[in-house]
């Protein structure tokens, strides 16, 4: 069969210019700039355009920087000639990243030097909003648009109205909780509503229901023999990109590499196994090959336990006497056993998931052959879906079978770091604050139908889209004023028309930004924010190698607009500004934000920027208060190196103590959080608990949706006696 051939876009394009590729290529080599004029050949993107003026004869310097182009938050330098950013590379101080880096950092060049960044303050002109609505924005000075969103505040507060202010915000640095925390607290409203829910919540739902944490993990790829990536691509679009980039040469020459992805990723591609799933059934695959991890006997059994008497009894499709099996680190295997997985053969996997049995089956064998040294690696694939956190449970809990949990060559928790937190906002909440903050969210988190179970806690985590619901159905109340920041609902988030038209409801919203956006387009004050890697005041802190790294973000350029750092400096001004108003609350405990070195307090936004963060990292940088990692001199010496490291991953550290919670405490703490909106009635399901002795049926359980998903549970608490009954702590799930 013939294949297709394909006409080039060049050859397109030449075509509708009349001009021939032959006589294009000659005259191009000839005079290429002149061919490009009369043709109409020219750059359309300013920003790469041919730079004017004479080279300097002063040499550049590198300078310490982070990129926040993805999730990795790469430490990096800068190449800077007369103030001006030329050059990107990896910060070879790093342990995380190890100096490597991937094209979202050099993109950043082109994104600070954008002629189409905001460079100063606009406000809307055209009172009409929605997206064929053309805002008419106009430039305004720092004051007038200040001085505005200073008034809508006070009129909130005036009318008792606190609770109908909003924050929204996407990504972020760990300076956020200036801006997105302590001022919405002390303004009065519950409402700081982050991008959290559609990023990675229900991925880390699974590990938090089977190992007792909720975060994002690393990999000992190094060390690994198999690694079984679900729905994550680690050399294009997973946390780390240019660590993984720089050693998966490595990694696949020493391990064995399987995907469980419906598409043909770069990750995949490089694969020695790709399994094609069908979209959405990862949870079954995972139930067949923990059914024939049991069955064929290649659970670990230094981490899980073994029968009394040696004798395998997992027989498909029959029950297991609890009794026979001696559990050490883990929480109800047998009964995992029991009422999910004896059914669960290859065989009835293979139509549910589109996948050949003796794939299955040699993807299985494979994994728990490798075992301990065996990766079960969750991504964003399984979970970001209609009961995507029952399929990261069914995953994640593989670790636990093979004994892969926080040991070499496996999956593996955040190394310890020392960062501290910003001054408590307390004494400064009067009690119209008071009020206000004790309204529901606006996102409705924490009812019955949306519990968002951060950290085992209803209602402690974020239901982000929901917030556009509530915003258009004034539910649980109205929103009035609100600022968004590094975030752009109305296009990551599903059905974006809603957020149209949530945010053109709102009668005076904010947008800080560097670059107009859909979300923009509703806003009445547009603020210029300072670009991430070159702009900025803030720390970041990202995982791998074995390593925790914390970067700084400094201001290493000239600016080239009017911009304000968004987490410190534009609150810092809202502030000056709501205290000329007889509101002084939020400005005082700013002015608690003392430099750690000399005991100033700020004066302005510019030390508030600066101070803020010396004091939140001081635990870092400062000889006298060094807790452990990397070792400095004082400030001076952390600025000139941008990132500080932590000491090794201690492998096996947590076995036996992973700080799991029950469901019968989750779900009744929950209740009690919420007695207004999750009525007292069972759920759907009714869940065994995992331990023995008198009151084993908790009657409560978070639904596990259509295949029934139970994850095992790893145990963090052991207590041995003779005579005396063992005591565990278990997930929450059986």
């Amino acid at each position: 069969m013939k294949k297709n051939q394909s006409t080039p876009l060049m050859s397109e394009y030449l075509k509708d210019k009349g001009i021939s590729r032959r006589s294009f290529l000659k005259a191009t080599a000839a005079a290429g700039a002149a061919v490009s004029l009369c043709t109409g050949v020219v750059p359309q993107m300013k920003a790469l355009a041919a730079a004017s003026g004479s080279p300097s004869a002063e040499p550049g310097q590198w300078l310490p920087a982070t990129c926040q182009g993805c999730t990795s938050w790469c430490s990096k330098q800068v190449y800077v000639v007369d103030g001006r950013a030329v050059k990107i590379r990896g910060n070879p101080h790093s342990k995380v990243n190890l100096g490597a880096g991937c094209v979202r950092s050099h993109m950043a060049l082109q994104q600070v030097y954008d002629p189409d960044r905001i460079k100063t303050p606009m406000k809307r002109t055209n009172p009409k909003k929605g997206r064929d609505q053309d805002p008419k924005f106009v430039p305004i000075s720092w004051d007038e648009a200040l001085d505005t969103i200073a008034d809508k505040i006070m009129e909130l507060r005036d009318n008792n109205e606190t609770h109908k202010y909003m924050l929204m915000r996407g990504r972020y640095s760990y300076m956020r909780d200036v801006l997105y925390d302590r001022m919405t607290k002390i303004i009065g409203s519950p409402n700081n509503i982050s991008h959290s829910s559609i990023c990675a919540e229900a991925e880390k739902f699974g590990p938090y229901y089977t190992e007792g944490y909720w975060g994002y993990r690393q990999y000992d790829v190094l060390k690994a023999h198999y690694i079984l990536l679900w729905g994550a691509d680690p050399l294009a679009a997973n946390r780390q990109v240019s660590y993984y980039t720089k050693v998966w040469g490595d990694v696949v020459s020493r391990a064995t590499v399987a995907i469980v992805e419906p598409r043909l990723s770069a990750s995949a591609g490089k694969a020695d196994e790709w399994l094609p799933i069908k979209p959405g059934q990862d949870g079954a695959l995972a139930l067949a090959i923990a059914h024939i991890l049991l069955k064929e006997g290649l659970w670990y059994k230094p981490f899980v336990g073994d029968f009394t008497d040696g004798e395998n009894r997992f027989i498909p499709g029959e029950t297991v006497d609890e009794s026979l099996f001696e559990e050490i680190y883990t929480h109800g295997v047998v009964k995992w056993w029991n009422l999910e997985l004896k059914d669960k053969t290859a065989e009835w996997a293979a139509p549910i998931t589109g996948l050949p049995v003796e794939q299955i089956q040699r993807v299985a064998e494979g994994y728990g052959n490798a075992a301990p040294h065996a990766i079960s690696w969750v991504g964003g694939g399984p979970c970001m879906q209609v009961r995507g956190g029952y399929n990261s449970m069914a995953c994640h809990a593989l670790n636990g079978l093979v004994g892969a949990v926080d040991n070499v060559g496996g999956t593996l928790v955040s190394n310890k770091e020392y960062t501290g937190k910003f001054p408590k906002p307390d004494d400064f909440l009067d009690d119209i604050a008071k009020k206000g903050k004790s309204h529901e969210k606006i996102d409705q988190r924490g009812r019955l139908h949306l519990p968002a179970l951060k950290s085992g806690k209803s209602g402690g985590g974020v239901v982000t889209n929901n917030a556009a619901d509530g915003i258009l159905n004034e539910d649980p109340n109205e929103i009035k004023v609100a600022i968004g920041y590094m975030n752009n609902f109305a296009f990551s988030c599903p059905q974006p028309e809603r957020w149209d038209r949530a945010l053109a409801k709102i009668p005076f919203l904010v947008h800080i930004t560097t670059n107009a956006s859909e979300f923009s387009w509703s806003a009445d004050i547009l603020l210029p924010d300072t670009h991430y890697m070159f702009e900025k005041w803030g720390y970041v802190k990202a995982i791998g190698n074995g390593y925790r790294h914390v970067t700084l973000m400094q201001p290493i350029i000239k600016n080239i607009g009017d911009y304000k750092i968004d987490e410190t400096e534009i609150p810092w001004l809202i502030a000056e500004k709501l205290a000329e108003r007889g509101f002084d609350n939020l400005l005082r405990h700013y002015q608690t934000y003392n430099d750690p070195e000399t005991g100033k307090a700020p004066a302005n936004e510019k030390e508030f920027a600066l101070y803020s963060l010396k004091l939140v990292t001081q635990s870092l940088w400062d000889p006298a208060h060094y807790k452990g990692g990397d070792k400095f001199s004082g400030w001076e010496e952390f600025v000139r190196i941008g990132v500080w490291n932590s000491d090794p991953y201690p492998f096996r550290k947590r076995w036996g103590k992973m700080k799991t919670k029950g469901c019968p405490q989750t779900w009744h703490s929950g209740r009690r959080s919420h007695p207004d909106h999750l009525p007292h009635r069972q759920p759907d399901l009714q869940c065994q608990t995992l331990g023995r002795g008198p009151s084993r049926h908790c009657g409560q359980v978070f639904r596990p949706g259509p295949l029934g998903l139970r994850p095992v549970g790893f145990k963090s608490v052991r207590q041995r006696g003779k005579g005396r009954q063992q005591q565990r702590h278990h997930s929450g799930t059986v």
